[in-house]
């Protein structure tokens, strides 16, 4: 059959349009990039998200050296065109972790810029301010720590340029030579650290407390008056800030009773944040995590904030290390806070063995999971209505770094 000439054009525009936009016949345009970290090799593997599927391909010369020793945690500056890097090194001892920095090319391509050595040691979780002005990086064990136990958080001024880090001193405190210090200390063996709008809230798993800063200008921290906040908890695993509402993901057992049947998988405990970056525990605020899961280690709400996602990494049937029966809890976040379980035969719903990081792409239609007992990711399609989760249409699940540990997801590039 010949085409008429401008059945011929037609066709030529609708070919050009599909290479512009990365079209195939099989998905549609990469909606956005994937790093995941492997601590077995030092590794970085680069993936591009496809819009139509959530299939996850591969990125050139994927993947890339950590420039580091044990990579376990990772943030993209906001505009996507730097990532940075936390290898928490060989041991507190060598005390060799650093930052590695990373210029984000096109589609996704990650080029080692800089590392840098930290104040103290053992660096274990790195995140961004809002504005991409600073990047703050958490450390198990400060420079004092011989004296006080205790962990700090790093503070740096990224250059939107160049991505090059800049230590902000700490204006509040001097050492005994009469010089700032660089650095501002938190409580004992802190994991993890999420910043929401003027606050800083780091998990301390030493004394199960949440350590609350006040963002300042200039970078600087401030000493809130309730320095330390008491959880309750025996086993919080993680702490995830949505607005103004709080969620930590508690591994401790929950006793099985007569209004607890069956259900030994941790719980989830919800704070509102108040003034002076205050938590207090909302009305019914510690849900039980759902029958047979187990380990909750990390939670996020969804874009919209209508649903919470907490992922577990055993449940109570399974007694194989290697395949602990890993998945994720589905949870309604009603107008009061209170969450109840989304209804599906298939909540929790699976995915690879030993997951440690979950995050939601920049469409909102799937969300991912990194595995570290099997160095998989898994990715599942988000029903936007109810918030149920299902298999991606191409198949879930990808071959990731070895010993995957976390991930980060950025939408495009500025």
């Amino acid at each position: 059959m010949k085409l008429s000439r401008i059945g011929r054009i037609a066709q030529a525009l609708v070919v050009s349009m599909a290479v512009v936009l990365g079209m195939s016949a099989c998905g549609g345009y990469t909606v956005g990039f994937m790093w995941v970290l492997g601590t077995q090799y030092n590794q970085i593997a680069g993936f591009k998200i496809d819009d139509y599927t959530g299939n996850l391909t591969r990125m050139i010369n994927s993947p890339y050296a950590s420039s580091g020793t044990n990579p376990v945690s990772i943030a993209v500056r906001p505009g996507g065109n730097y990532v940075f890097v936390v290898n928490t090194g060989t041991s507190v001892q060598a005390c060799d972790g650093n930052i590695s920095v990373f210029a984000v090319g096109n589609d996704g391509v990650l080029t080692f810029q800089q590392s840098y050595t930290p104040p103290g040691c053992s660096p274990v979780w790195v995140t961004t301010d809002g504005t991409g002005s600073f990047l703050y990086v958490l450390e198990s064990r400060s420079p004092a720590y011989a004296t006080t136990g205790n962990g700090d958080i790093a503070v740096y001024q990224i250059d939107p340029a160049t991505g090059r880090l800049q230590i902000v001193p700490n204006q509040l405190i001097k050492n005994a030579q009469g010089q700032q210090l660089n650095y501002f200390e938190v409580g004992p063996a802190p994991t993890m650290l999420r910043s929401s709008g003027g606050c800083l809230f780091t998990l301390d798993s030493g004394d199960q407390t949440i350590y609350p800063y006040g963002v300042g200008a200039n970078g600087q921290l401030t000493v809130q008056a309730n320095s330390r906040i008491q959880t309750g908890g025996t086993n919080i695993t993680s702490i995830n800030v949505n607005s103004t509402t709080v969620y930590l993901t508690d591994a401790a057992p929950v006793p099985v009773s007569s209004t607890n049947p069956g259900s030994t998988g941790g719980s989830i405990r919800v704070y509102s944040v108040g003034s002076g970056c205050s938590l207090s525990a909302q009305t019914n605020g510690i849900v039980n995590n759902l029958a047979s899961t187990s380990n909750p280690v990390y939670s996020i709400t969804d874009a919209k904030g209508k649903f919470l996602y907490v992922l577990n990494k055993g449940n109570t049937s399974s007694s194989n290390p290697n395949n602990p029966g890993s998945s994720i809890s589905a949870f309604v976040i009603q107008s009061t806070g209170t969450l109840v379980p989304i209804s599906d035969p298939q909540n929790p719903y699976s995915v690879g063995s030993g997951p440690v990081c979950m995050a939601e792409d920049p469409s909102n239609q799937y969300i991912y999971t990194s595995n570290n007992i099997d160095g998989t990711v898994t990715g599942k399609f988000i029903n936007q209505n109810t918030g149920q989760l299902s298999s991606l249409s191409r198949g879930s699940s990808f071959q990731g770094p070895g010993l995957a540990s976390c991930l980060a997801i950025s939408g495009n590039v500025d």
